[in-house]
């Protein structure tokens, strides 16, 4: 099953069109804030669909919700590539909502599952670290024909259409999971639904430790999937500045520029992931090693603010691996933290709420930023300053309000 897990999200994250999703909307004569607005649709819509995914997914059937999951991504795939406004790119993020809200979470359970019927659990950073590095790894190969795509045909539309076929492997994928891995389902109507949600939110009104992970989810993933994407504009000026490859088209000089980034990116990612259980290891506890986390995280926003305001984009490019690096030793640290309150009965519940919680930040989050930059309009790099500054003030947030174990101060 290990296997079968680190496919599914090799083959997930084989989305072609990742590393040039901004510079697609900014080529369709979208605004930093329209793209803004696109991200908070996304979240919004991944919002009111999380929770009730989640608990779909515990009564009825992990691998079915994962299924509708992946039709959901296929449906968006195609409407960005058809897409030419707008409206029609705000339908396609609802769609890919849709995907988001049924996936994340609910595969998370089934590996908990997993573990628990192995007598594994004691192995939960190092198993899904593993599964998360090979997302990474897919991550990393999607690039070749990601950058090859936009090379050669010039038009970043491409990539959406090439990136169904991975997704309908993936479909391929989940008919061969087991059945247990569905968990203790039960057909039942939508009270029961409603019922089980309830009694999860119960759950995290009274315990304060569930509250404040939840918080910590919110605003380490919110602040930086807004920020993360702001790379690209940077590389793409990187790309104009730094005198290689001068023959060619400023485009496939980009396409070439982002391909090379984004796998040392994602090489970085999958190594942080893979090597998070090493930190547990080396500070004795997932909480000590958020901590850690946090105060270099914090340290890494600082020093980007002053890079992007003075335009040097390559030392800001090195600043951004060292955020992915950090975030992926932070995600799999985060969800073995939930899970002593992810149960056989509530266990996708439980996390797609912690998903929607890191969804509601990103949906206020990414709007304000945009508009922020907007706003600066310096030009260049130099625009970008606020990426770093939110950072500054989310990881200063959290550090200060931490006690000595990770838990709010009394």
């Amino acid at each position: 099953m290990l296997f079968r897990f680190s496919l599914y999200g090799f083959l997930k994250n084989q989305r072609y069109f990742e590393p040039f999703i901004i510079l697609f909307f900014l080529d369709k004569g979208l605004s930093f804030t329209l793209i803004g607005v696109l991200v908070a649709i996304r979240e919004f819509s991944t919002n009111l669909m999380e929770i009730p995914s989640g608990a779909l997914a515990d009564l009825y059937g992990r691998r079915r919700v994962m299924i509708v999951s992946f039709v959901a991504y296929l449906v968006s795939f195609f409407l960005f590539a058809t897409g030419e406004g707008f409206w029609q790119f705000a339908g396609a993020m609802v769609l890919y909502a849709g995907g988001d809200a049924f996936r994340t979470g609910t595969h998370k359970a089934m590996i908990f599952t997993w573990l628990r019927r192995e007598n594994r659990l004691d192995e939960k950073t190092k198993v899904y670290g593993i599964t998360r590095s090979w997302s990474k790894i897919g991550s990393a190969v999607s690039l070749v024909p990601a950058t090859a795509c936009v090379f050669w045909l010039k038009d970043y539309s491409f990539v959406f259409y090439f990136a169904m076929v991975p997704y309908l492997l993936g479909i391929i994928n989940f008919l061969f999971y087991p059945a247990w891995l569905d968990g203790p389902r039960q057909k039942t109507g939508i009270k029961e639904v409603f019922r089980h949600l309830g009694g999860t939110f119960k759950l995290i009104l009274k315990e304060t430790r569930l509250r404040r992970l939840i918080l910590e989810s919110m605003t380490y993933e919110g602040t930086f999937k807004s920020g993360k994407d702001y790379l690209q504009p940077i590389v793409q000026q990187a790309a104009l500045a730094v005198p290689i490859m001068i023959s060619l088209e400023a485009e496939s000089r980009t396409a070439i520029l982002i391909g090379v980034v984004y796998f040392v990116v994602n090489l970085v990612s999958a190594f942080g992931s893979r090597r998070s259980h090493r930190f547990v290891e080396k500070f004795g506890s997932e909480d000590a090693g958020i901590r850690i986390v946090w105060r270099a995280s914090f340290w890494a926003y600082l020093v980007l603010v002053p890079l992007l305001y003075f335009g040097w984009e390559l030392a800001a490019i090195g600043a951004f691996l060292l955020l992915f690096l950090l975030q992926n030793l932070f995600r799999p640290m985060q969800i073995s933290r939930f899970e002593e309150f992810s149960d056989e009965t509530r266990g996708a519940t439980v996390l797609s709420v912690e998903s929607q919680a890191k969804t509601a930040a990103t949906m206020v989050i990414a709007p304000t930023l945009g508009a922020v930059v907007d706003l600066v309009g310096t030009g260049g790099t130099a625009a970008f300053w606020p990426v770093g500054f939110a950072g500054v003030l989310m990881a200063g947030l959290m550090i200060l309000t931490s006690g000595k174990r990770g838990e709010p101060n009394d």
